[in-house]
């Protein structure tokens, strides 16, 4: 897709931007339509969920905190991410780079909408995704990002937060640290490590959110399912405390061989729910799924976390086809949708044209506004 040099320097014509914007686009609106349609279901059992919604189980977007179409604390935070990124590369002109802490930064923007009542309008360094009011709701964060980010204090790999977490949370907000595509993969990885290593201090969680960075990395310049995994698998392998990561990915590859898709398969992918294998799942689901709709429903009509898995699903099938893959229907209902698509297409801006944005030679000061330095 892109002619990224040595370097990390991108040369983009007008085609490549295109589709860089519609891969940005599919990878947080996929994210986000699968982690609403897996939000009513999150705390149900596959029996529960037939229950409920009939013999096939949830196919389309259910009721989840009032309405249909509803999004989760996974796809804030995602949002954040997002911001931190941007914020990040404004931020580089000034000299003082160091994206862990401006992601660390955007992250405690989340923590306050989920203690405050409303955005503060006097607190112009906030940037104007943390004046999104519809974004000021608590939709059931786990304590670990809480308490990951309930102070100042930013978890490093040295010195984690919450060193036995091992959940899903983490890799579900580490989708867009993949669609730096003018960065080396293995840069990608230590960014969404470190960044994961805030909120989820074991291994299993923050190497599994390095593991889907990288995913993301892959399939945001043109590369196929199974060769993104197959990328981020050699990339694991030189890292400490692998082994777990490395071994579910590969049974997610092999399952694909085993027979029809099944809710069965997916819940032994997942086994305990950890980070591994809610990844696992979420790669076979992306893997088997005879269109976005189908992959999408495998993941989230089981035993396990259905928001968390089908998010990550989102965001492969997103990344991987663009966003005029993804179900329209379910586009139109979604949570956030305006909100998800202006960051989008501003990120796409910031990574093709950042230099005239705040660049040396001159900037712009709405862009500034929107993305303060401070």
């Amino acid at each position: 897709m892109l002619n990224v040099g040595a370097t990390g320097g991108a040369v983009w014509g007008r085609s490549e931007q295109q589709d860089f914007r519609s891969r940005v686009r599919g990878t947080m609106l996929g994210a986000a339509v699968g982690d609403a349609l897996g939000a009513p279901v999150d705390a149900m059992g596959l029996a529960e969920i037939r229950e409920a919604y009939g013999a096939e189980g949830l196919v389309d977007l259910g009721v989840g905190y009032g309405r249909r179409g509803a999004v989760t604390h996974l796809t804030q935070l995602a949002l954040f991410t997002v911001d931190g990124l941007i914020r990040a590369q404004v931020r580089r002109d000034t000299g003082a780079w160091h994206p862990p802490t401006d992601l660390h930064r955007a992250y405690l923007r989340w923590a306050a909408t989920q203690r405050d009542w409303g955005p503060d309008e006097r607190r112009k360094e906030d940037g104007w995704l943390a004046r999104e009011e519809w974004l000021y709701a608590r939709r059931d964060p786990a304590r670990s990002l809480i308490v990951g980010f309930g102070d100042e204090m930013m978890g490093t790999l040295d010195a984690p937060k919450n060193p036995g977490e091992a959940g899903p949370e983490a890799a579900a907000r580490s989708g867009p640290f993949g669609l730096l595509v003018g960065w080396e993969p293995q840069l990608v990885a230590q960014l969404a490590i470190e960044c994961a290593a805030q909120t989820h201090g074991h291994p299993v969680g923050y190497l599994s959110a390095g593991a889907y960075a990288v995913i993301v990395h892959a399939l945001a310049c043109g590369d196929s399912l199974d060769g993104a995994v197959q990328r981020a698998l050699a990339l694991l392998a030189a890292r400490p405390g692998h082994e777990t990561v490395s071994q579910a990915l590969q049974h997610a590859l092999g399952a694909v061989r085993q027979g029809m898709p099944a809710p069965g398969r997916v819940e032994e992918l997942m086994g305990a729910a950890t980070a591994d294998g809610v990844l696992a799942a979420a790669v076979y689901c992306a893997l088997v799924g005879e269109d976005v709709r189908h992959g999408l429903c495998l993941s989230v009509n089981h035993d396990g976390p259905s928001g968390a898995t089908a998010a990550l699903t989102g965001g492969l099938l997103g990344a991987l086809h663009g966003e005029t893959a993804l179900p329209p229907a379910w586009l139109a209902e979604l949570e956030g949708r305006p909100t998800i698509l202006e960051l989008a297409d501003d990120f796409a801006m910031e990574m093709t044209q950042g230099p005239a944005l705040h660049g040396p030679a001159g900037s712009a000061p709405g862009w500034l506004a929107r993305y303060p330095r401070g």
